[in-house]
């Protein structure tokens, strides 16, 4: 509980940041309206628009350089269009929302995963282009004030700070570290249990020239449109940005909204009028932030398009081959971002005036009662955008079809309310982008059904707050008084009015909204399930083909089931983990929605969604949540109709088998309706199983003794004069596709051989009964290679399994399953990677360990 309150106090940081730098705009912008805005932005020449998009165009094709370098310095090379696809992509979405929204190493991990590079790689791509964002503004900013000395103790109100050189002298320290250890060091860098290369003196050289051409690039975009800084010299304003840039970095605010505006406005309002920078930053925001990313979501869009044409038999080209892993996983969260950016425009849109000469042509064609309704109709549309994108993000039927309508009425309204046809024509493209990809929104849940996250709520809080405060801006001027609200026309105080009465609408949206949410109740972090639901999940387990079904009979785990189908899912929570036991199980449809609604009842909470022991079939899923993949071993599975004891491998298993015959031992399978008689010899050989290992019982992806479990399925066992001294409890797969067993034990007294005699018994049982495989369970950590370029995580594991016998026979489990002649296939932890994922290893031991004593006990 402490660790969710923690974590909704630090997501409110940025909230609060954002209304600070309202409260800032609004003082520095006292004097300031509407008007003079306007004003600004149409005195732009159409000569500095050029160069702006210019220099917007050069910035991003140095940023895509990042990546080249980082793969340069793996030794990991890649085709160009990749490399310029996942990195325009990335930081198109990344610059505008920030990384507390859509981060560009997510998006990498999700495109360079599947061109083949691992996560640990991904992980050292995205660490690498992080040393190359801030060396390249160290470098800057400690040029500028080395060959331009810029007071920023007196501008940024902080006497402690040194002189403008010897500032700029500091910050080029870590820049000759770092150059020098490219120059002296051979040997690779050691960081924690990192091992990474160390960067050539040519690379690191490259580094500092592409991060500082980055930067000056993206200043130079914004000083273009603000010419009035030009007697204030090129570099004084360079230091204002990088200061401004670093602020919004630090605030995770969704793409330093207000926080990056409220402090370029507060460092150069003695030099430049607050309007002007207002105007100026206002265009800087459209051209170098939200033109790349509706390139980058059209880009998408249009993918998928030509992707419906494909299927009637055009060839795709290569841009488009090279973009396929990337769309289904991209494609939704962008659709969504664009909505919710789209709904923030029209949300803008309806707060601020419109144009006169638009205004007054409108006087003649459409009716004030039509204005009147499309007014109040597109700030609750806009509203509603916002809303709906996280629905979309999460590939909500129900979102798509009501976003298409939306945008659709959106589209219309900003045409009625004012003849604003950019806005329509906005609206209008990204729907022409939805629609045809609806396949992408399979998920088939109610809306009401689906719960906002804390931080989409905040993010369509702040659009609120942000658009009242425009609307105050806006209007400052007019005389506010009772008789407004009443006043329907089509001058300016008509616009005031109709801004009024949009309050109402505004405010009775988020009070549902708010609510809704309050009386709502949070769904139960974990509800074992009950005897009410045991007759419907025991129908579930049988129908499934996959024998670790039955894990869901133990009673350790929760259990999400589909309304429609067989379709289920398990899972138990372990601190902030929510951990699924295998893939979800059902029809692909089915097992798609169990994940996502695991991924959003996990956030619900505050927590971390992982898989346990995913197969790779589903990888791709699993890729769509946004999770990292970890190899944890491999599964051997036996395929029963090439299963024979013939041969000389098999030699010894025949000889085991035959001397237990000799001996007078048998082999029998119990059925169910038996075993109640039978479960004082079983628990006898149980406990002595127990006593014998010094252990106890195991949970999670385990079984263990107990009467109700046992009972559930048959029993293998070995009989000597009537007494069991081993036995197995089996799993019995639907249409006999599988047979598998959890609890393997024997008595002290069993012969030797025993196990191994009474697995080649349920081999050929198998066989005869019909089934088609023998799964054998898990190796852990087996497959796993200690190469020199291998991931380290892979380095790591090979290491366990070759000297880790101390803790756990990871070589000898591998090599007694291998005498059955398996097929191996790799299972993989889904998780959250970063620093998040030791903690969710340890999460996975202890559930499995049955607690955090059995961590530290056998």
């Amino acid at each position: 509980m402490l660790s969710r309150l923690l974590h909704r106090a630090v997501s409110l940081l940025g909230p609060l940041l954002f209304l600070c730098a309202l409260w800032a705009l609004h003082h520095q912008l006292s004097e300031y309206s509407w008007d003079d805005l306007v004003v600004y932005l149409e005195a732009l020449s159409p000569h500095r628009l050029r160069l702006a998009l210019a220099l917007t165009v050069a910035s991003y094709a140095v940023i895509t350089a990042y990546d080249w370098l980082a793969l340069q310095y793996l030794r990991k090379p890649l085709a160009g269009a990749r490399v310029l696809f996942a990195s325009f992509v990335s930081y198109a979405f990344s610059n505008s929302v920030g990384v507390s929204v859509l981060s560009s190493g997510s998006l990498r991990l999700r495109l360079y995963s599947g061109w083949g590079l691992s996560a640990i790689e991904i992980a050292q791509i995205v660490l690498f282009s992080a040393v190359t964002l801030w060396l390249g503004l160290l470098v800057t900013a400690g040029g500028v004030l080395l060959a331009q000395p810029v007071d920023l103790a007196e501008l940024l109100h902080l006497p402690a700070l040194p002189h403008g050189p010897w500032l700029g002298a500091l910050l080029l320290v870590p820049v000759a570290g770092w150059f020098a250890l490219a120059l002296l060091r051979r040997e690779p860098l050691r960081v924690g249990d990192w091992t990474l290369p160390v960067v050539r003196a040519p690379l690191a050289a490259r580094q500092l020239v592409i991060g500082a051409a980055d930067w000056l690039l993206a200043a130079a975009v914004l000083y273009a449109l603000l010419p009035r800084v030009a007697d204030l010299g090129y570099g004084h304003f360079l230091a204002v940005f990088l200061v401004a840039q670093i602020v919004a970095l630090v605030s995770h605010v969704p793409g330093g909204l207000g926080v990056f505006e409220a402090t370029v406005i507060a460092l150069l309002a003695p030099w430049v009028e607050a309007g002007d920078l207002l105007g100026g930053l206002f265009a800087f925001r459209a051209i170098y932030y939200l033109l790349p990313l509706a390139l980058a979501t059209v880009a998408l869009g249009l993918y998928e398009t030509r992707t419906l044409g494909a299927r009637l038999g055009r060839q795709a080209g290569e841009a488009l081959r090279v973009a396929a892993p990337a769309v289904p996983v991209l494609l939704p969260s962008g659709l969504a971002l664009m909505a919710a950016i789209c709904g923030g425009v029209l949300l803008m849109s309806t707060v601020s005036p419109a144009d006169e000469a638009r205004l007054a042509w409108m006087h003649h064609v459409v009716p004030l009662p039509l204005l009147e309704v499309s007014h109040f109709l597109g700030a609750v549309i806009g509203v509603g955008l916002i809303l709906l994108a996280q629905g979309l993000q999460r590939r909500l039927d129900a979102a798509w079809l009501l976003s298409c309508l939306l945008l659709a009425a959106g589209a219309l309204a900003a045409l009625l309310k004012g003849g604003d046809y950019e806005e329509a024509s906005l609206l209008a493209l990204l729907l022409a982008a939805l629609v045809p990809c609806r396949a992408h929104f399979y998920r088939r849940t109610r809306l009401a059904e689906e719960r906002p996250s804390a931080g989409w709520l905040a993010v369509t809080a702040m659009a609120v707050v942000a658009a009242l405060w425009l609307g105050w801006f806006s209007y400052k001027e007019i005389d506010y008084r009772h008789a407004l609200w009443w006043q329907f026309q089509f001058d300016e105080d008509g616009e005031a009015a109709r801004f009024l009465r949009t309050l109402p609408g505004l405010f009775a949206l988020a009070a549902a909204v708010a609510v809704r949410q309050l009386l709502r109740p949070a769904p139960p972090a974990m509800a074992l399930p009950g005897a009410a639901e045991a007759a419907d999940l025991a129908r579930r387990v049988a129908a499934s083909p996959h024998t670790y079904a039955h894990l869901a009979r133990v009673g350790d785990k929760a259990i999400l089931t589909s309304p429609d189908g067989d379709g289920f899912l398990m899972y138990a929570v372990q601190g902030r983990a929510w951990i699924a036991m295998g893939d979800p199980l059902g029809t692909p449809a089915e097992r798609r929605e169990l994940a996502w609604r695991l991924r959003e009842r996990a956030e619900t909470w505050a927590g971390w969604t992982v898989f346990y022991q995913a197969s790779p079939a589903h990888l791709d899923l699993y890729v769509e949540l946004g999770l990292s993949l970890l190899k944890i071993g491999e599964e051997a599975r036996v395929e029963l109709s090439t299963f024979t004891l013939d041969g000389a491998a098999r030699k010894n298993l025949r000889n085991t088998r035959n001397r237990l015959v000799r001996d007078g031992y048998g082999f029998r399978v119990v059925p169910a309706a038996e075993i109640p008689a039978l479960l004082g010899q079983l628990q006898a050989v149980s406990d002595a199983w127990l006593d014998g290992k010094q252990t106890r019982e195991k949970g999670f992806s385990l079984g263990r003794f107990e009467a109700g479990y046992l009972g559930g399925g048959p029993v293998a066992v070995i009989e000597h004069a009537g007494r069991i001294v081993a036995f197995a409890n089996l799993w019995c797969g639907a249409q006999h596709a599988e047979l598998s067993v959890d609890l393997m034990r024997f008595a002290d007294d069993a012969p030797a051989g025993a196990m191994d005699a009474l697995f080649v018994e349920l081999l050929l049982w198998g066989k005869a009964e019909g089934y088609a495989w023998f799964n054998l369970g898990m190796a852990p950590l087996a497959g796993l290679h200690a190469r020199a370029l291998a991931p380290l995580w892979n380095r790591f594991g090979a290491l366990v399994f070759g000297r880790g016998e101390r803790f756990y026979n990871f070589r000898g489990v591998r090599q007694y399953k291998e005498k059955f002649g398996p097929v191996w296939e790799p299972r993989y932890l889904a998780a959250p990677g970063g620093l998040r994922l030791p903690r969710v290893l340890a999460a996975v031991t202890t559930l499995i360990a049955g607690g955090l004593s059995g961590v530290v006990q056998k």
